[in-house]
């Protein structure tokens, strides 16, 4: 297939729905073979099954990321399956809202091993790989509340705000070996795992009025910002941290006087 992914081998995990979904089938579609994880073997399949029936190539590899031996296989599976690896997008995470005196140490390391260590092991798998080819992306989906702080959110935000200096770092010492490191910063996506929290708030029909695009974004409007990022299009950045939230931060929380 042709495309901006032509000849391009893509790990995604948590692929198997949402955002992570909808950047496996964009890859797929711009050309890329796409290696998909995720933590429901059964959800993996299916991406897998429908990037082949719309021409692609890809391969499932299942497993939990916050297991170290997960991200190995998975860079393990790209190389045997596709002949190298290109681009590691480390997609897979999430939390539900806890207030901070409500966070137990074990909510705490939860919502830490899903968001930051679980990038930690895909991006030292993806460097075993890329370091030798002397090219490579690596890929983090962070997110809004990486940025700013968000009512529940302080164990994620805290892992979020982790990776977006994570992918600094890469950036600033694997460059020199060819290799780009980046970040996506999502807003409020209409995600089932967000639904299912908005289901659960009240005044959720007025939550998108508080966008300043006045609706949820998409996942397919994240992966067109991780096609960029992932291909040669974004040959020159690197350590950067792309915005995609309908202009939230770009917001001043203001009192009301209502």
């Amino acid at each position: 297939m042709a495309g901006r992914m032509a000849g391009k081998v893509v790990a995604v995990t948590g692929a198997g729905s949402g955002i992570g979904r909808a950047c496996a089938l964009r890859y797929a579609a711009e050309g890329a073979a796409v290696v998909v994880n995720d933590i429901d073997p059964e959800a993996a399949q299916r991406v897998v099954v429908e990037i082949e029936k719309a021409g692609g190539r890809a391969r499932a590899n299942a497993g939990d990321v916050t297991k170290p031996e997960t991200s190995e296989a998975i860079a393990d599976a790209a190389v045997a399956a596709f002949g190298r690896l290109d681009v590691f997008h480390n997609n897979a995470g999430g939390a539900m809202p806890t207030p901070i005196e409500a966070t137990d140490h074990a909510r705490w390391r939860r919502d830490l091993d899903l968001n930051l260590d679980a990038v930690w092991y895909g991006t030292k798998a993806a460097l075993r790989v890329m370091v030798p080819q002397k090219r490579g992306c690596i890929l983090t989906t962070s997110s809004g509340a990486g940025l700013g702080a968000v009512h529940g959110l302080s164990a994620y935000g805290a892992a979020k705000a982790a990776v977006i200096n994570l992918m600094r770092n890469v950036a600033l010492e694997y460059g020199p070996k060819g290799i780009r490191a980046n970040t996506i910063c999502p807003g409020t996506m209409d995600t089932p795992q967000l639904r299912a929290w908005l289901d659960a708030q009240p005044g959720r029909d007025r939550f998108a009025g508080g966008i300043p695009l006045g609706r949820l974004g998409l996942p397919d409007e994240i992966a067109h910002a991780a096609v960029f990022l992932a291909s040669d299009e974004a040959s020159y950045v690197t350590g950067a941290a792309l915005v995609v939230d309908g202009g939230i931060a770009s917001s001043m929380a203001v009192p009301s006087s209502d």
